[in-house]
């Protein structure tokens, strides 16, 4: 790839990114505002929805985004590429529309499976807004195949502040306009069932942007082969496997936690509640990877016949892990502030966050490492460590559940994650080894492990002199980093600094 290659690739990653990681950020702002709108057992209900969503959806895709890429780019006319194209919309709209139907039909029955039987209302409208964001997916892909990342953006954009801007609609501005003038929206507000707005918001806001993509719908003349389609399935149907291992590792614990809490739905559900608004809390490392993630594949492929791949690889590993301790410990610092985020209700899980960090880290470093099996065509390997961290989260998660509610499936996923990077580790270092800084890393993280303990041995039951002590631990570690692996010469603004 040549230079003029690389600055592009760059380019479309960073529009492509910032759609992505702004979603998240503003996914991360509704938690604080839903915890003080909706009570725990409410949101408890939107959590295992949403949990259920990002399974259904690699489902009803099965993986024909990724087939679509495959088989267009291979037409050499682009009368074939766009035959490509709507074969794969027809495939998936059918699919979502027989979704949509057995949804109508049948979604009291599924809402029972879900142990949500008072909230059958609430799965159809899920059913409804994940059928038209997995038919939606295959119309952004052709804008990322004919390289449109602006118009990418700006649709994925429109959704977000869809969603968003219908949030506080519902659920701030409708009732005070219901308090001072019901009859004005009673026909179609409801001040008593606020979590079906939650819903109703993202569905308003999916169908946004389904209509903002219809000229990219209709872009193509229509057409349907079914021997292609065949051809297709046979490539997407194993990444749909592979996607949905992907995805249990994340979620399995949320959707099997109703089925192993033996406690009245109340109950379970303000479990649930409590643990997933602390555990997004934590998501601000999540973004971090996000924003890495973004810019570190296109790197390594880039990289790949570089002669000095491997020591910018291993280099890249440990400035990842620097930087991954220095988020640790200021969000560590400023647990107080972060908790006073969520209403007070929800605030009995906080302390469950420094180990999401953990978690989220060890998931960082599994991918780092990951790219030995991305370079050498061995992707095999990725499913086989995903269905091992699947094993380990189920068992964990049946063994302890019962007793230890959501703390199990905080240890549960910090364990898998663990076990997962330590396999990918010693197996990548077989396929393809890198000279890793072992010694560097380890000495950041047990630092930094250690000055979070000694951060929070200590509660002086006030949150600024709480501050001031965190604050006391993390400001050497700062200066150690500054020092010892961060260029400040190549900083301008810290340079008076370095000269001293």
């Amino acid at each position: 790839m040549s230079d003029n290659g690389i600055k592009s690739l760059a380019k479309d990653t960073a529009i492509y990114g910032i759609s992505t990681i702004v979603g998240k950020f503003f996914n991360w702002l509704l938690v604080p505002f839903f915890t003080h709108i909706v009570g725990k057992t409410d949101y408890g209900v939107v959590g295992l929805l949403y949990a259920w969503i990002a399974l259904i959806i690699i489902i009803l895709t099965y993986g024909m985004e990724t087939g679509y890429f495959r088989f267009a780019s291979a037409q050499k006319t682009e009368k074939e590429a766009n035959k490509v194209y709507t074969t794969t919309l027809s495939s998936i709209g059918f699919t979502s529309l027989i979704f949509i139907v057995i949804f109508a039909f049948f979604h009291p029955q599924i809402a029972t499976m879900m142990k949500l039987p008072n909230f059958s209302d609430l799965v159809l409208i899920m059913g409804i807004t994940v059928a038209f964001d997995a038919f939606s997916c295959i119309p952004f892909a052709y804008l990322r195949y004919k390289q449109r990342p602006v118009k990418f953006m700006i649709i994925k954009l429109i959704t977000i502040f869809g969603n968003i801007f219908f949030n506080i609609f519902f659920l701030v501005i409708c009732p005070i306009i219901y308090k001072h003038n019901p009859d004005l929206i009673s026909w179609f507000f409801n001040p008593n069932y606020k979590v079906s707005y939650i819903l109703i918001s993202n569905l308003i806001a999916t169908l946004m942007g389904f209509i903002a993509l219809l000229p990219y719908i209709f872009v193509a003349k229509w057409q349907f082969d079914f021997a292609l389609l065949k051809k297709m399935l046979k490539y997407s149907l194993p990444l749909l496997m592979l996607g949905i291992v992907g995805i249990m590792n994340q979620t399995i614990d949320r959707l099997i936690f109703p089925y192993l809490y033996p406690f009245p739905e109340e109950v379970w559900l303000g479990e649930l509640g409590v643990y997933l608004a602390c555990f997004k809390i934590a998501m601000v490392m999540m973004m971090f990877q996000y924003a890495f993630r973004f810019a570190y594949e296109p790197f390594i492929f880039a990289k790949k016949e570089s002669k000095d791949n491997k020591q910018t690889f291993s280099l890249a590993m440990t400035y990842y892990v620097i930087t991954s301790m220095l988020i640790y410990l200021f969000l560590i610092a400023g647990l107080d502030v972060l908790k006073l985020l969520l209403a007070e209700e929800f605030r009995v899980g906080i302390a469950i966050v420094p180990f999401v960090l953990i978690t989220y880290f060890f998931q960082g470093v599994y991918y780092n490492l990951s790219l030995w099996y991305k370079l050498t065509d061995k992707t095999i390997w990725g499913t086989y460590i995903s269905l091992i961290g699947v094993a380990i989260t189920l068992i964990l998660n049946i063994i302890f559940i019962p007793k230890f509610s959501y703390w199990a499936c905080v240890f549960a996923s910090l364990i898998t994650f663990f076990v997962t990077m330590l396999i990918c580790y010693f197996i990548g270092q077989k396929y393809y080894s890198i000279k890793y800084q072992i010694k560097k890393m380890l000495l950041y993280f047990g630092a930094a492990i250690a000055l979070s303990l000694l951060m929070l041995c200590i509660d002086w039951n006030n949150i600024w002199l709480n501050l001031i002590w965190r604050i006391a631990f993390l400001i050497p570690f700062v200066f150690y980093v500054l020092k010892k692996d961060v260029p400040i010469k190549e900083l301008p603004f810290l340079k008076k600094f370095s000269k001293k």
